[in-house]
């Protein structure tokens, strides 16, 4: 009933900027947090950053002051904003939609940032 679909990944080095975009579909609330999370080889899935439909963020340490995430309601989108990418950065990002207890996953989006 919930579909995310992510885009906006690619290759780029380090030093570099892309921007992520997740479009959300079907059936979703108001109240829903979206956000997005990473995961690299052999590396806990983490959270990046996540927003509430207010606008209330929360980022992980290694990319505040260079992440930016935004949502756009009307279109239940959202969207991560990367600036001065890291080659830490590489992994692959999830854009992930909680609502009433469930969690709903996109299929993931490459990012691989070279030195």
């Amino acid at each position: 009933q919930v579909q995310l679909v992510e885009s906006g990944g690619g290759l780029v080095q380090a030093g570099g900027s892309l921007r992520l975009s997740c479009a959300a579909s079907g059936s979703i609330f108001s109240i829903a947090v979206m956000g997005w999370y990473r995961q690299a080889p052999g590396i806990q899935r983490e959270l990046v950053a996540r927003i509430a439909r207010s606008g209330t963020t929360v980022y992980a340490d290694s990319v505040k002051g260079r992440f930016t995430i935004s949502r756009d309601n009307a279109k239940n989108t959202i969207y991560l904003q990367m600036n001065s990418l890291k080659p830490e950065d590489t992994a692959v990002y999830y854009c992930n939609l909680a609502m009433l207890g469930n969690n709903y996953w996109g299929q993931g989006t490459q990012v691989t940032v070279s030195s």
